[in-house]
């Protein structure tokens, strides 16, 4: 049976921003990009103040977790945690009811 989990990846960014660590950012986004549209990732969230990347993950294990991060660009310059959520909650963006008047 092949079962699908949620992971939270806790990235802890450089002190210094380096750059070789900025010229990169094209290339994570659209590693990220790629990954929401094959639907391995729910959330991306980043805060500089606090030098802080978090990301939840679908995945059938922590391994596989450790296989996408490692294709991100950005990866080998920050210290990952890698959590298996027991639950996973977020609100759904209303859409609007269709209406044929």
């Amino acid at each position: 049976m092949n079962n699908t989990y949620n992971y939270m990846v806790d990235f802890s960014l450089p002190e210094v921003l380096t750059e070789e660590f900025m010229s990169l950012i094209p290339y994570q986004r659209a590693a990220i990009n790629r990954f929401f549209k094959e639907g391995k990732l729910v959330n991306y969230a980043l805060s500089l103040e606090n030098s802080k990347l978090w990301a939840v993950f679908n995945a059938n294990s922590e391994m596989d977790v450790m296989d996408m991060i490692a294709d991100l660009p950005l990866t080998s310059f920050m210290n990952v945690e890698i959590s298996m959520l027991t639950f996973y909650n977020t609100m759904s963006p209303e859409v609007p009811d269709f209406s044929m008047n």
